[in-house]
């Protein structure tokens, strides 16, 4: 019966990557855990959760054709669950934070260039929009219509809610990374440059290793 270690064909624009279903959930984990511990909203990993999906409908056409008894049947029950587990955990975290920043992420969207890889699936994008819309008319409806009339225009600038980048992570380093500017110089302090080394684990604020969760050069956990 096909488990998740069969080879599955990921491919990209650029290159084929034949990659095994087990290291393409362990990517997916990966991809959940720095979702779950970031404080704003990653790219999303479309392509890992779209493999996935078809590897549980695989795994479940091999279960209706095992035999009678098998015990291999409830085994890969727990693993279909737990995949599931992951990938439902996974998209509701990025539910959760576009509903804590939609107005931030929606206006971080429009200034990325053609070029940038969008962090919101087409999806999400229409779900964020419709939310705001939504909550703002509501927000009018309740409260500013009864406010006076110099009240009842809202400013973006002061509520737009905004993820704190400057708050404290775990990390994992995957990559040898020299030079890291984890503080800046100031009028107190020097600044603080340092090299993380593959298979480390720091705690430290996030806006310095942004970049590298996003390349994979560390992992949060």
């Amino acid at each position: 019966m096909a488990g998740v270690s069969e080879d599955i064909e990921e491919g990209s624009e650029e290159e084929m990557e034949a990659m095994t279903a087990g290291e393409v959930l362990q990517k997916l984990e990966e991809a959940w855990l720095n979702e779950k511990f970031s404080p704003e909203l990653l790219e999303i990993k479309s392509d890992l959760v779209e493999c996935m999906l078809d590897q549980i409908k695989e795994m479940e056409e091999n279960i209706k054709r095992a035999k009678k008894g098998d015990f291999k049947v409830s085994l890969h029950r727990m693993e279909i669950d737990r995949i599931r587990f992951v990938i439902s955990s996974y998209l509701r975290l990025r539910l959760e934070k576009i509903e804590q920043n939609t107005a931030h992420i929606l206006e971080v969207e429009r200034q990325r260039s053609d070029e940038e890889t969008p962090h919101l699936t087409p999806e999400e994008h229409t779900y964020a929009k419709e939310y705001l819309e939504n909550m703002e008319g509501h927000f009018k409806g309740i409260a500013l219509r009864h406010m006076p009339p110099n009240l009842q225009t809202l400013d973006p600038k002061q509520t737009v809610i905004r993820p704190n980048l400057d708050s404290y992570i775990f990390l994992k380093v995957n990559e040898n990374t020299e030079g890291v500017l984890v503080e800046e110089e100031t009028q107190e302090a020097r600044e603080e440059v340092v090299d993380l080394e593959a298979g480390d684990q720091h705690i430290m604020r996030y806006r310095p290793v942004a970049p590298l969760v996003s390349s994979g050069a560390v992992s949060l956990i």
